[in-house]
């Protein structure tokens, strides 16, 4: 019968003279040892796998690794007590040296970048500064909303001004009043206007403050990483910009539309005057000659002039010719889009209806007024035309002229590809106006 050449050995409990106590505490402390040993490596790859964040992963490997590895020599030992298997014991050993020796060596080159990450206090202080950071773009941010509400206030102060003026029925007083108003209203836009651009150069400044933080700390700790991830600071660089942008295109639009209220507010320098409605058509056609001329970009515009024989009327002419040439600069507007197959053509056409009432038609053949805005055109401050290219005050004048100076009408009708004509229907006689 051949024997096991480990079985030739004496167990390691003939050393301990089989007493039991002795054999006992060797059992329960290798025992005890290698539980400790086997819980190290689950708690190390515990926490690998809840912080992905942490540095150098593959070291927590091989120190699991050579953990198990010595948790095994503690098992083996206890296993010796009984059985002679020395040789197990002893390659269970050497395999642990590899193991810790290969685990030495590759801590090594890894103690300098371990001793150049930063320190807890290192750490609270970049923190610190970020917070900081976090804390002047967000107030940074407040300032560009309350800008922009400040922008919307006087956006809709200056709506209801509009709105108040056309409603009134002192025009001997407007000019003062409109003038006023403009006035008012011009300096909160200019000092607004004025802190956009210290206000862009803030943002700018902390936004490459935060980029170069970035450079530098590409792994920030858990908790700034996901603050970043909360304010979506990538969001917020782009946004911030495009919000500083359309705010300096508010300040400037308002500052335009003040400076159409000064205009307006010279309305009332005319008095009322007896006259040929045709001269002031004329006058107003005769301005706008050049329009109708053709370009390399649109045909010339033809005008059909369809005159019928009308009695002197009574009316404020500056006024009435401003309406002239809101409706006509509208209708060559449209005109210009239109599409080169079609001939453009403008028609006025004036009418005594009784004897009390004239009226004057402007039409156009352009591509119409869609249906969905087309109640909404005597609005103030309604316009389609782009950004620089009208104020939305023409036809809202236009509309406060007729019914509120000469107690007329003005009505629009419209058809898609067919083109819009506007009606005008005058008293030919004013009532006296009252004195203020």
């Amino acid at each position: 019968m051949i024997i096991p050449e480990y079985l030739a050995y004496i167990p390691h409990g003939h050393c301990f003279l089989w007493q039991k106590s002795l054999v006992s505490l060797h059992v329960i402390s290798d025992g005890l040892i290698a539980i400790a040993y086997f819980s190290i490596p689950a708690m190390l790859l515990y926490f690998v796998q809840k912080r992905e964040d942490a540095p150098f992963p593959s070291v927590f490997v091989l120190f699991g690794a050579f953990i198990i590895a010595c948790g095994l020599t503690h098992v083996l030992g206890i296993w010796t007590l009984w059985q002679p298997d020395y040789w197990l014991s002893g390659s269970m050993k050497f395999m642990t040296a590899l193991v810790s020796l290969y685990t030495a060596a590759s801590l090594y080159p890894l103690i300098p970048q371990a001793l150049e990450m930063p320190s807890p206090e290192a750490l609270a202080v970049i923190n610190t500064q970020l917070t900081q950071e976090i804390a002047e773009r967000t107030k940074a941010e407040a300032d560009v909303r309350q800008l922009n509400h400040d922008l919307k206030i006087a956006l809709d102060q200056l709506k209801t001004t509009q709105t108040q003026l056309v409603q009134t029925e002192k025009m001997s007083s407007l000019g003062q009043l409109v003038a006023g108003v403009a006035h008012e209203i011009n300096n909160p836009a200019n000092f607004i206007h004025g802190n956009l651009q210290p206000i862009q150069i803030y943002v700018r400044e902390l936004l490459e403050l935060v980029e170069q933080y970035e450079q530098v700390y590409p792994q920030p700790v858990a908790a700034i990483d996901q603050l970043r991830a909360d304010l979506d600071v990538d969001f917020l660089k782009t946004d911030l910009t495009k919000a500083l942008d359309s705010m300096e295109l508010g300040t400037g639009r308002i500052r335009s539309i003040v400076q159409s209220l000064r205009t307006f507010s010279r309305l009332d320098e005319a008095q009322m005057k007896t006259v040929d409605i045709h001269e002031g058509i004329e006058s107003t056609l005769l301005i706008l000659q050049s329009r109708f001329n053709g370009t390399t970009e649109h045909p010339a515009i033809q005008l059909h002039k369809q005159y019928g024989e009308l009695p002197l009327v009574d009316c404020y002419p500056s006024q009435l010719n401003q309406v002239f040439m809101n409706l006509i600069t509208n209708s060559l507007d449209a005109l210009e889009k239109l599409p080169s197959d079609r001939a453009p053509e403008i028609t006025i056409h004036t009418q005594q209806l009784n004897l009390d009432q004239v009226e004057i038609a402007i039409a156009d053949n352009g591509a119409g007024i869609p249906p969905e805005i087309a109640d909404k055109i005597f609005d103030p401050f309604f316009t389609t035309k782009p950004i620089g290219k009208g104020t939305g005050l023409g036809l809202a004048i236009s509309y406060q002229i007729i019914t509120e100076r000469h107690q007329g009408t003005l009505q629009m009708e419209t058809e898609c590809d067919r083109g819009t004509t506007f009606k005008i229907c005058i008293p030919t006689h004013q009532p006296e106006p009252e004195e203020s």
